[in-house]
């Protein structure tokens, strides 16, 4: 972390692929795991947010939450307050999800708000909750299919936010990657698909933490568990022997 650039070592939750990627790294090298916060900041609502105390917000949530299932200690959270919250952020109306209480819906937030309910799913039927479904997810995957499909895409390519937005990569990201969570639950013999309208809408799976194919999440871990662990001493000779940058 100490050979970051200081603006990366003072980002916060909302940066996962910063956060939980070292997290994995450090597990897929064997080196002991710092105990994190994440269960300090899950407040009253059920949710996250970026501080003890703070308000609950989805990507600190999705953040938190994700980091917890990497290092397996997703019960020390309050998983059935987590549950009642992320799903409180569907909108009825829209079909999309807010990112905090008492806002608008939000695009990104497709995936941010809904990618929680695979691993919250994960989680409770580890611990042998009867209730689950084992055909769906525990929010209206179609609803927020119609929000993707009709109120997010801009004509000439990419998505939004919402309508009157403007398109960028950011949130063409996690729409889709929203979209692809609402449209396939579980894997395997447990694969059942939810596709609004034409066959053509469906995407690829997404894996539910790292957000990248399940297949490229399992080629890498198989790729680097199968290299030697280099010592901390031979990391930091390559480091000082790296040319110095302006």
């Amino acid at each position: 972390m100490f050979s970051l650039l200081s603006v990366s070592q003072c980002l916060d939750a909302s940066r996962p692929w910063l956060c939980y990627w070292i997290l994995h790294s450090l597990e897929l090298l064997d080196e002991p795991i710092p105990q994190i916060v994440a269960t300090e900041c899950q407040n009253w609502e059920g949710g996250i947010g970026g501080v003890p105390g703070m308000e609950a917000h989805g990507g600190y949530t999705f953040c938190g939450l994700a980091a917890l299932v990497i290092l397996k200690r997703e019960r020390s959270l309050n998983l059935k307050s987590l549950l009642q919250w992320v799903t409180s952020r569907q909108m009825r109306f829209e079909g999309g999800f807010q990112g905090r209480c008492n806002k608008l819906v939000d695009g990104c937030y497709s995936f941010w708000q809904a990618g929680l309910l695979p691993l919250l799913h994960r989680a409770l039927h580890a611990q042998g909750d009867p209730a689950l479904s084992m055909s769906h997810w525990m929010f209206h995957q179609q609803a927020l299919q119609e929000y993707i499909l009709m109120c997010c895409q801009c004509p000439a390519g990419g998505l939004l936010d919402k309508p009157g937005k403007s398109r960028d990569f950011y949130h063409t990201c996690y729409c889709l990657s929203g979209l692809s969570i609402a449209q396939h639950f579980g894997s395997g013999a447990m694969l059942h698909d939810v596709v609004l309208g034409v066959p053509e809408n469906a995407l690829q799976p997404t894996h539910p933490v790292y957000n990248i194919g399940p297949d490229k999440v399992i080629q890498a871990t198989t790729y680097f568990l199968q290299k030697p662990v280099p010592g901390f001493e031979e990391l930091k000779d390559e480091t000082s022997a790296e040319p110095a940058t302006d």
